[in-house]
């Protein structure tokens, strides 16, 4: 099983089915969220992803690990890669911050990561993959600009909602960066289990302290809730652990530059909002600047 994860193809191609699959996130939030609230959404979401991954780990003869410092990394590793940054993502989303603000501000993930790796790692980044990645922060800044500007107009920004967005940006990128440097090597399908174990325990304590209700088993609210799990959370997250353990922890990073302007194309396709030229520039100038600071990773 190993082995299928470590093929020179997948590993190739994960980072761009990454992207394609995880830039989803937004738009199946924005089917769901109107029949649940964001903790019982996720408590479901987490409880499917465990069934589905118990299937994985039978069909493929993937054992747990005994051991508890293996279970105690990938129970850290899921409350922030899952937990913090899907519940920052989705309760902000829910308290009024627009989507594409979220994406946006979650945007600041490959910058974040780089502070974190020079400062607390010491792994030293040159000009040229920082150049690249403020130049992917820019170009993100073009996509969202006109977007983000016109829907600030229409709402009324919270501390709270800005707050649940904070916490998915130390959440996704303190994550990535503990999986990459903290945890021991094992089976993607028993990382991923694990991880959704802690993930569970905490959407669950939410609903409880938050109150929340149940669901609505709208059609939508349904294939929002199976594309979440069977392509975001099986696909996605396997894609990202992959990623995670064949890089470098600032090139995994720089790929969430290409989310926001890939979800932008999305909502404009499939909701009509409007896609201007500026952005399209800034789809190229995103591009660009992922190509630059991980062909500076590759060079280094």
């Amino acid at each position: 099983m190993l082995n299928i994860f470590s093929s020179p193809w997948l590993i190739r191609f994960a980072p761009w089915f990454f992207v394609l699959l995880w830039s989803t996130g937004f738009i199946s939030a924005k089917y769901g969220l109107p029949y649940s609230e964001p903790f019982v959404f996720l408590s479901w979401r987490m409880a499917f992803n465990l069934l589905c991954f118990a299937l994985l780990l039978k069909v493929f003869s993937v054992r747990l690990p005994r051991s508890w410092r293996l279970w105690r990394q990938q129970l850290i590793a899921g409350s922030l890669i899952h937990g913090a940054y899907l519940a920052g993502v989705f309760s902000a989303i829910d308290a009024g911050v627009p989507a594409g603000l979220t994406a946006l501000l979650v945007g600041l993930q490959p910058l974040l990561t780089g502070v974190v790796v020079y400062f607390v790692w010491q792994q030293r980044l040159g000009l040229r993959q920082w150049l690249g990645l403020i130049l992917g922060l820019a170009g993100v800044m073009l996509v969202l600009q006109q977007t983000s500007m016109m829907q600030l107009q229409a709402v009324n920004l919270t501390w709270q909602g800005l707050a649940w967005v904070l916490l998915a940006l130390l959440g996704i990128t303190l994550g990535t960066i503990y999986s990459k440097n903290a945890c021991e090597a094992q089976s993607p399908l028993s990382a991923s289990f694990i991880q959704y174990c802690a993930t569970l325990v905490l959407t669950l304590l939410m609903v409880v302290i938050k109150g929340e209700g149940a669901a609505q088993w709208h059609p939508d609210f349904i294939l929002a809730l199976g594309w979440s799990v069977l392509v975001l959370s099986v696909g996605a997250i396997l894609l990202l652990l992959v990623m995670i353990k064949a890089g470098e922890s600032t090139r995994t990073a720089s790929y969430f530059y290409l989310v926001p302007p890939l979800t932008a194309l999305e909502a404009w396709w499939l909701f009509d909002e409007q896609m201007t030229g500026l952005a399209l520039v800034g789809v190229a100038v995103t591009v660009f600047g992922v190509y630059w600071a991980n062909r500076a990773v590759r060079n280094a």
